[in-house]
């Protein structure tokens, strides 16, 4: 790995979310951090002669004066987040107070640290690989439970030791390959490329794996938009109320109440999703309406899924069916009002949405609703129900991996056109230099500003 190695320098940043809170932390690392600490630190013990993992109750001062009572904590390298000397202080959380502490440890040596400075120097220190860096960003920008774990088991490496288990299966076939090359005349060659056979096939069966595992983890990290369409009066408002749990949108019995999208977050599935109620769609209205309804067509064109919804309190009509020639391939059919007579025929319906079969809620009672949010996240999902980590929820690890894998695919294919073992050999050096993108042994200054440019100052 070819990088630069950061100057012997002492970064700082306030490492808590801006805003008023109970605690506020200012962190400083590199060589010289505790001694800087020192400077503007007035306690019972100076923070030089605290041991590793040590802390001191204390004032700041600056400018001679006591700025805020403060703890001091005191991290040595390299038994630390950066493998370098840190200290932090836990503050009071108001903005002015962690201002005024961050530039006293400024005045006193150190510099603002730049976006992920922190994390890249834990990388560049070897404390963490470049996908587990990835998961510090990824583990506070999650919205949901699922994200939230999917980014802990990454950066817990858990990702890093099914990438790993990969390399070793190609760094075993490149070693025979290049036996292969140098010792031709053996006897035990043909015996050793029969296990080369078998490793690079194994090799190609983990990482396609990964790939079918990573449009459901990008689901969990990215979320979708989910669009409920209809003709006006089936109910979409009243769903989309009981979806979020609180009466978000106005519910009325007259036909086109809903003029404009209302959009609002919630989770399904573990899936973060951006809910879009709509205009209902039918032919005339007046002006407003009709713009409306322009919108409706255009979000359904933008979903990721949309939810058709009928009234089963009615019979099927073209409206209906109108709505159906809108929809794009991925929708869930929900037939609503449940809780009133069914005027609409079953065997209709099955005709028109096909498998799977239509959805039989009541947006009202709620129910069916359980296995309406179910349906939602199995076809987000892909219809393969909830995935459990590790997965690849990053499109530059999959982007590496695709690589990795067109790059086997090749070497496969040189070994059934009887090709030379070199040309083998070099295919195999280039899918490892392609997983090595992930966990960051190929990774080059440009690529690791564009990652670390996303984090926050202070992480």
């Amino acid at each position: 790995m070819n990088l630069k190695v950061p100057e012997k320098d002492v970064i700082a940043a306030i490492a808590t979310p801006p805003g008023r809170g109970a605690i506020g932390v200012v962190r400083i690392s590199g060589p010289g951090s505790i001694e800087i600490a020192g400077r503007v630190f007035s306690g019972a013990r100076n923070p030089s002669d605290l041991p590793g993992y040590g802390a001191a109750l204390g004032w700041i001062i600056k400018d001679g004066a006591r700025v805020d009572e403060v703890i001091c904590l005191v991290m040595r390298g390299p038994k630390s987040f950066t493998g370098e000397d840190v200290a932090e202080f836990h503050c009071h959380g108001g903005p002015a107070v962690l201002r005024l502490v961050l530039e006293a440890v400024i005045s006193a040596g150190a510099r603002p640290a730049e976006p992920g400075e922190f994390t890249r120097r834990a990388f560049l220190a070897g404390r963490i690989d470049l996908s587990q860096a990835e998961g510090v960003a990824d583990i506070i920008a999650s919205e949901t439970e699922a994200a939230a774990r999917a980014a802990a088991s990454q950066l817990e490496g858990a990702l890093s030791e099914r990438i790993g288990s990969v390399k070793d299966d190609l760094v075993r076939c490149l070693a025979l390959a290049e036996a292969a090359v140098d010792f031709s005349d053996q006897e035990d060659v043909p015996e050793g490329l029969e296990e080369l056979d078998r490793t690079l096939e194994s090799a190609r069966a983990k990482l396609q794996k990964l790939i079918e595992d990573a449009g459901r983890g990008k689901r969990y990290r990215e979320g979708a938009r989910v669009v409920i369409a209809g003709k006006p009066n089936v109910g979409k408002s009243t769903l989309m109320n009981a979806l979020l749990g609180s009466d978000r949108v106005i519910v009325t019995s007259s036909p086109g109440a809903t003029r404009d999208v209302i959009e609002d977050s919630v989770e399904i599935g573990g899936i973060p999703i951006r809910l879009f109620d709509t205009a209902g769609l039918r032919e005339g209205g007046e002006e407003a309406e009709m713009i409306g309804m322009k919108k409706t067509i255009k979000s359904m064109s933008e979903a990721d899924l949309v939810i058709i919804m009928l009234d089963g309190s009615r019979p099927l009509e073209k409206a209906d069916l109108a709505v159906m020639t809108q929809a794009p391939p991925s929708y869930i059919v929900a037939v609503n009002k449940t809780d009133l007579p069914s005027q609409m025929s079953v065997e209709e319906v099955a005709k028109i949405c096909g498998p799977p079969a239509a959805l039989h809620i009541s947006a009202l009672t709620g129910e069916g609703l359980d296995g309406l949010e179910q349906a939602i996240a199995d076809k987000l999902l892909g219809g393969k129900g909830a995935a459990s980590p590790p997965f690849v929820t990053n499109v530059r690890h999959e982007n590496a991996i695709r690589e990795a894998l067109d790059n086997l695919a090749r070497a496969l294919a040189a070994r059934q056109d009887g090709l030379s073992e070199e040309f083998l050999a070099a295919d195999l050096s280039r899918a490892l230099d392609s997983l090595g993108l992930i966990t960051g042994e190929t990774a080059d200054e440009d690529i690791l500003d564009i990652i670390f440019e996303r984090f926050c100052i202070g992480k």
